[in-house]
Formats: structure tokens, sequence, C-alpha cells
């Protein structure tokens, strides 16, 4: 059998954007694929930041959108995960990217689920929906997120099985990253929950935290979310987030920024 190989998806250099070649695509199941980029030499970013990334459209403009950097602030590549749409401007191209295609790069990335935006804290809790996972996979494979918090707590809802991407890797506690695996072997943990199919753990991440599930051991502390000691973190639905940030507001908690820190941080560019 003859294989038919395409030679790579090369782009002309851009006045506003770095071009950078794809290093490998994942792809989780038919709505869900990972890929990373290189990682040009002056690009800088904060684990937990965002960037534009983008390739052509049919006119030739660069179609550029935002995506949370999935690798942390010491990777030498730039790893991001990514829903498909068929007829999405841009994923509906994206997803059919292969090795050594090229990709349009922001120059500047930025954001506000980072650490600097929070204030000190014991109990760090990153509540994740869909691909809202991609920034916590930076933030929770960063050695210094281990320094700041004695407890790092991930929780990603989904609705189906398969699209708990990375689940082994995390499951496992990041037990083959060199930088953090010590560290979180004793201080991360990981809360996959489906909601549409069955699976150990059921239910909305709000559902969790009223009955206790995100408290629960090796989490030690108290069995709510307590201004006092935990701060938190939220990426995915506009409806899980909204719901959150009243509810944490109702118990004391501050939305912080880059500019003043405070108990929890959204990513407000996502969420309008």
């Amino acid at each position: 059998m003859t294989l038919h190989t395409r030679p790579p998806a090369l782009l002309p250099e851009h006045k506003s954007f770095l071009t950078a070649g794809v290093r490998w695509v994942r792809h989780w199941n038919e709505h869900l694929f990972s890929f990373a980029i290189e990682r040009p030499a002056s690009f800088r970013f904060r684990s937990g930041e965002f960037v534009m990334i983008g390739l052509l459209d049919d006119e030739g403009k660069a179609l550029m959108r935002a995506y949370s950097i999935a690798s942390p602030a010491w990777s030498d590549e730039l790893e991001f995960l990514s829903i498909k749409v068929a007829d999405g401007p841009l994923t509906s191209k994206l997803q059919l990217i292969r090795p050594d295609d090229q990709l349009y790069l922001g120059r500047k990335p930025t954001g506000t689920l980072v650490s600097d935006a929070l204030l000190p804290g014991k109990r760090l809790f990153m509540l994740g929906t869909g691909t809202g996972l991609a920034p916590f996979l930076s933030v929770a494979r960063d050695p210094e997120i281990y320094d700041r918090f004695d407890q790092v707590v991930m929780v990603h809802s989904v609705r189906r099985v398969s699209d708990l991407a990375y689940y082994e890797e995390l499951t496992a506690q990041l037990a083959s990253d060199p930088l953090v695996q010590e560290q979180a072997l004793l201080q991360f943990h990981y809360v996959p929950t489906v909601t549409r199919e069955p699976f150990h753990t059921s239910g909305r991440i709000q559902a969790l935290a009223d009955d206790g599930t995100l408290f629960r051991s090796p989490v030690v502390g108290p069995a709510e979310f307590d201004p006092e000691t935990d701060r938190i973190m939220l990426c995915g639905s506009m409806s899980m987030i909204r719901d959150f940030a009243e509810m944490l507001e109702g118990k004391g908690f501050i939305e912080g920024s880059n500019a003043n820190p405070g108990h929890f941080v959204i990513e407000r560019a996502f969420v309008g």
C-alpha cells in the first residue's frame, strides 16, 4: 500500500506575528486534539497565560484566535488543547495540521490565570470544564506553584470519558515530568468528573463542592472553600465561571488581577 503524504504547509512571513513549526499532534477523539509548536527564542510567558495563534483564511489573511498555553513557562515548546468544530473558521483548518506545518503565533502572551494574580494561600483549586483544562496543565507543571501552595487541586469536568484529555498523565500525578514529579507526588491532586456517561466521579463541579467530594482525602483542610486558606482559578464554560464567581464572592472571596492580586481569578478574555 502506498502512503500519500503532502509537503509541509508553510506560511509567508507576517509583520505582526511570529511563525512556528508544528512539532506533534495528538487527537484525543473526534472532538478534541492537542498539538505543540516550536517555541521561538524570543518568546517569553508566564505559566497560565494565553496567546493568539492562527493560520491563513481562504482569502490569504491571518485568522487568529486566543488559546491558553498548556505547557509550562520552562518548556522549549508551546502546547495547546483545542476543540474541533467542523465549520469553525479556524478550528476546521487547525484540526488538519501535521508535524512540520507552520502556524502564526502572537508576540505578546497575557492573562490572569497566573500565580502573580493570587494572594498567598495554602490550597490552590484549579476548576476547569472542557478545554479550560489547558492553562491548568501549564500551571501544574511549573515548579514555582508547589513552592507557593501546600496543595494543588485540579478539577476537570467533561461530558464524556473520552474528553478527559491527559487523564493518564494527571492520574499518575505528573510522574513523568522531571521538574515537578517529586513535589506533585505529595502536593498534586486530580479530580476528573464526567457528566453524561458512567464514571467513578460524576456531576458538575458545583455539585462536587457542595457534597464535599472536592475536599476528600488526600486533600486536607476545611470541607468548603475558605478565603483564608484557598485560592481558586476558573476556566471553561461561561455559566460555570459566572455561577462560581457569584458563589465565591458571597463567601468573601475577592477577584484578583495582575495589578491587584486576590482570592480567585478568571480569564476575562474568554468570557467577555
